[in-house]
């Protein structure tokens, strides 16, 4: 019997929550295929591969699975559990996991010292050579350079069990993955093909609900409206009757013609009742209808940087020409390095190369106030996240107001963020940049700002980053990213022997 995936009605909420995260979904992940799983930050990607790998069990409903499960996780603090014997083994899956995904000897023993990228190429290899049924992968394109996504996406399409991916990067997700899971809190939908296919569906879904639910509002306001001015008739036509009645019929009426025209008028009355009530039936029944379309809410996005500024200083970082050591006994050289007020450079390089480092010994020379520098580090450790989070909330309601509005317009729902105790790593990296925009930086420093982003934060990033009026460096493997915000570029390019030495050009 194949190796298979099955969530069976499956309903899941963490402490605290007052709507379930995931209701009533059910969905296979067959043998052979990958699977996307895609959605906003924090909308419960990770937490769907939890309850895939067992990690978290769901309160109703089952999952359901027929060999073991690894999850990679997305963060890489720490080593796998069987790192050293995944690097020491002398079999032949392990030289073969170890050869595509490029991991040689020298990243045994010290991963302390290794790059983001490197850990996690070293992760994902040892996980395929453990051969798990199910492998649930998030965010495994982080850190790594377009080489090594390459031979990780070449890798992944040689395993035979049930895959399920979490990724930002659309190209990658349309490469690998057969089906995709779409999560809309508390719902998941299951689409073919790629992200893009599955997107293009979701929208035209989306856009036939609206225009049903723009339809029936109408209809049961239109309804209620004539509702309305039935029952108004009928409250005059009850006025008018109680006059009449109030009136002594005439002793010369021998025909009766005062008594019919009282029953006529009696008779209108009831009319206009009966009319008001079954418009407010029809009404009730158009708003039943339109609560069974589901539209999505759509949220304001366009994330502004208005408080951000250029420094008035000339300069606002100076580094004079040196060289640092990158570890292994190699060498970083740089020239004299300058960051006028509004550059925008970006520093690239391939994985391992020196970038972090260098970044972290030319931020000693930043010439701003501490409180307008703002760095998102490439990785930020669970611990670190739930201290900015508790940072935030303690804010006072009109800057807490500001900043989740902010994190709003990077795609992510406050509310949701708020009710948690640890943001998850593309949360809490737009909470930073929230964050740091209401208090007007001058110089804003990203290493790898897409990792961990969704898609349209990404987006919104974008569309901040290519306005902001204060400095940039930019940290990236993504070069279409970059070229709508940099000017400058930084490239660190292999030298003999290991060494390395940046170049200052023109980005191009």
């Amino acid at each position: 019997m194949g190796r298979f995936l099955k969530f069976e009605n499956v309903t899941f909420a963490y402490d605290g929550m007052e709507r379930p995260l995931l209701e009533g979904v059910t969905a296979h992940f067959p043998e052979g295929c990958w699977t996307g799983v895609v959605g906003a930050n924090g909308c419960g990607k990770t937490t769907f591969l939890r309850l895939a790998t067992g990690v978290l069990e769901p309160q109703r409903g089952s999952v359901s699975s027929l060999g073991s499960a690894i999850a990679v996780e997305q963060r890489t603090d720490f080593p796998p559990a069987d790192y050293e014997d995944f690097m020491d083994a002398v079999d032949s899956e392990a030289i073969l996991w170890r050869a595509r995904l490029g991991i040689g000897p020298d990243l045994a023993g010290r991963w302390d010292t290794l790059s983001h990228g490197e850990r996690k190429r070293i992760q994902i290899g040892a996980a395929l050579w453990r051969n798990p049924g199910v492998l649930a992968l998030d965010e495994p394109t982080n850190h790594l350079d377009a080489q090594a996504k390459d031979a990780l996406l070449n890798a992944l399409r040689s395993f035979r069990g049930a895959g399920l991916v979490v990724s930002h990067d659309r190209d990658f997700l349309d490469a690998l993955c057969s089906q995709c899971v779409f999560i809309f809190p508390p719902a998941a939908t299951v689409r073919p093909g790629g992200v893009t296919d599955g997107e293009r569906e979701d929208r035209r879904e989306q856009e036939f609900a609206r225009d049903r639910d723009e339809q029936a509002r109408g209809e049961a306001r239109r309804l209620r409206d004539s509702a309305h001015r039935q029952f108004e008739a009928a409250q005059q036509l009850a006025a008018k009757n109680k006059a009449a009645r109030n009136r002594k019929i005439p002793a010369n009426d021998h025909d009766g013609r005062a008594k019919r025209n009282l029953a006529k008028l009696t008779g209108k009355d009831a009319w206009a009742v009966t009319k008001s009530a079954s418009l407010a039936r029809r009404a009730s029944k158009a708003e039943a209808a339109r609560s069974r379309l589901h539209p999505r809410k759509e949220y304001e996005t366009g994330f502004w940087l208005d408080g951000s500024e250029a420094s008035s200083r000339n300069v606002v970082l100076s580094v004079e020409a040196g060289a640092i050591g990158i570890g292994c006994g190699r060498t970083l050289r740089f020239p004299d390095l300058r960051v006028a007020p509004s550059d925008r450079i970006a520093l690239t390089g391939p994985n391992g190369i020196g970038k972090t480092t260098l970044l972290r010994h030319i931020l000693k020379f930043a010439n701003v106030p501490e409180e307008k520098l703002l760095v998102v580090p490439q990785e930020i450790t669970a611990e670190e996240s739930a201290k900015i989070l508790a940072e935030a909330k303690a804010l006072h309601d009109d800057m807490l107001g500001r900043v989740m509005t902010s994190v709003s317009r990077l795609g992510s729902r406050p509310g949701r963020l708020l009710q948690s105790e640890v943001p998850s790593p593309g949360e809490v990296r737009k909470l930073l940049l929230a964050l740091g925009v209401n208090r007007g930086i001058h110089l804003l420093v990203m290493d790898e700002p897409t990792n961990h982003l969704d898609l349209s934060g990404i987006e919104c990033l974008e569309e901040a980053l290519a306005d902001c009026p204060c400095a940039m460096i930019v940290v990236s493997h993504d070069r279409r990213f970059l070229s709508r915000i940099v000017e400058k570029e930084w490239r660190l390019e292999k030298e003999g022997q290991g060494n390395v030495s940046l170049r200052c050009l023109e980005f191009a």
